[in-house]
């Protein structure tokens, strides 16, 4: 099945090119914080899933060209991020690199996205109004966390996934002996982290190993890869985090970025797609101005 969340955090139903409104499955005590809508129906999805299926056949829908596709899960717990994860992006970016000496995600673990920075298909990224500094673009796979828990053994993982999306993390970089922030204050931007346009059920997506990822700016192709040919794969990332924290249903997971990162400026279009999962337009435009410049 594919999820989304839309317009005013709406639970919609993905069939063809149409999006069929779901929110009547979910407690109206959620209409008063309707951010959380996503994290309910994941954590009672096995009771919930047989009436959110028949939505598609109860209601006529509307084109998903109508709607504003919001983040997948715009109030997760956590965003876990995992750097270095795929050879060739290694000591790619040079000097601006903060992970060095060949070391990889098994070595260096995870780190922290801001949930403030998630953001959907159908938002603009904002890049900090007037900033002369480098942001670049990663393409990633999210996994989105259906059953949590702590110390998931690797040969158990799996089963803890509810499903896959697509996911950009943009990056401030650091400018070595100027410009040296906390990399989760130069993840974390309000719409840093873009995903969708939707979520795939695990049950429906299958393995993803032979999965390719792709994203382009202003229509050249910039990354592509082989989701299989990641260093620490989706089971062992989920039990990498999970011997240090608990993991919860909702949570997201950004899995890490090929070869090909790259600067993006106000007004370029970026596209990312996933075999099977998706893809997603977004335009790249400049926030409003902010007391304190970057």
């Amino acid at each position: 099945m594919k999820l989304a969340v839309y317009d005013d955090f709406r639970i919609g139903v993905i069939a063809g090119d149409r999006i069929f409104d779901a929110t009547h499955c979910v407690p109206a005590t959620l209409d008063s914080w309707p951010e959380q809508r996503m994290n309910w129906l994941i954590r009672n999805w096995a009771s919930i899933s047989g009436d959110v299926e028949k939505v598609t056949d109860t209601s006529p829908g509307q084109p998903v060209n109508d709607t504003r596709l919001r983040a997948v899960n715009p109030a997760a717990a956590h965003v876990f991020a995992i750097p270095a994860n795929y050879a060739a992006h290694l000591g790619e970016i040079g000097a601006r690199s903060i992970t060095t000496g060949g070391r990889t995600a098994r070595d260096v673990g995870f780190f922290l996205k801001a949930p403030g920075s998630l953001s959907g298909a159908g938002e603009p990224i904002e890049l900090p109004y007037g900033s002369a500094r480098r942001f670049d673009h990663e393409c990633e796979m999210a996994v989105v966390i259906g059953k949590g828990g702590r110390n998931i053994r690797r040969a158990d993982a799996l089963e803890h996934v509810f499903g896959y999306s697509c996911l950009i993390d943009l990056t401030m970089r650091i400018e070595p002996g100027e410009h040296e922030e906390d990399r989760s204050l130069r993840k974390s931007f309000a719409t840093f982290t873009p995903t969708g346009p939707w979520i795939v059920t695990a049950d429906e997506l299958g393995p993803t190993d032979e999965l390719r990822s792709r994203l382009s700016v202003n229509g050249e192709q910039r990354q592509h890869a082989r989701i299989g040919d990641m260093i620490v794969d989706v089971a062992e990332c989920i039990e990498l985090i999970s011997s240090v924290v608990p993991l919860r249903p909702g949570d997201i997971i950004a899995s890490g970025t090929p070869k090909g990162v790259g600067p993006l400026e106000v007004g370029d279009t970026i596209e990312i797609g996933i075999d099977d999962i998706g893809s997603m337009t977004i335009p790249v435009a400049a926030a409003a101005p902010s007391p304190r410049p970057f």
